[in-house]
């Protein structure tokens, strides 16, 4: 392990049986607060792409809007919320994905990605791949060049990164945990 994963990883709060019992929830608002690791991880994150073109970040909706933000900031790129059904004043494109529990859906503006357009998504965690799939997907229907899609924490037990490897998309992480 390296020095900045030790960083990041003592930075992250773990929340044992939460949202539900079995489930050990990472909580990066612990991260985002010191403002040493918050650097530490956009930086990271950036790293592999500066002096590359990058026209967009797409952030999913909540905390891939601050990772994004700053990352879309650092790349001098526009940025591109994802949003869960109905949060968006324009017209929209959206899709739909399962969940444990059911189905949702998530939407982008029609017009904010031009087609061949090259794209970095970016979540906080990779777990199951389900929500990062769907954004893939999204971004790809709408003519996006994946650069890559970028988080904070992977949980690789969970499949997820497999899962956007499957659509042809680069996944860069940071860190992992094992378990859920």
């Amino acid at each position: 392990m390296t020095v900045v994963q030790s960083e990041l990883i003592s930075a992250i709060r773990s929340i044992p049986d939460y949202p539900k019992p079995g489930i050990m929830f990472r909580d990066i608002t612990t991260l985002l607060g010191n403002p040493k690791t918050f650097r530490r991880a956009i930086d990271e994150l950036v790293h592999p792409y500066a002096g590359t073109k990058v026209d967009k970040v797409a952030g999913i909706e909540a905390r891939g809007f601050i990772l994004g933000g700053a990352i879309a900031h650092q790349l001098s790129a526009g940025f591109v919320p994802i949003r869960k059904k109905g949060k968006l004043p324009h017209e929209t494109v959206r899709i739909a994905y399962s969940l444990e529990y059911g189905v949702d859906e998530m939407e982008m503006h029609r017009d904010a990605i031009v087609p061949g357009e090259k794209v970095i998504l970016v979540d906080d965690l990779i777990a199951t791949g389900g929500t990062a799939e769907a954004a893939a997907r999204l971004l790809l229907q709408m003519g996006a060049e994946i650069v890559a899609a970028c988080f904070v924490i992977d949980l690789p037990e969970l499949g997820g990164r497999k899962k956007l490897e499957a659509l042809g998309v680069d996944v860069r992480t940071l860190i992992s945990f094992e378990g859920h």
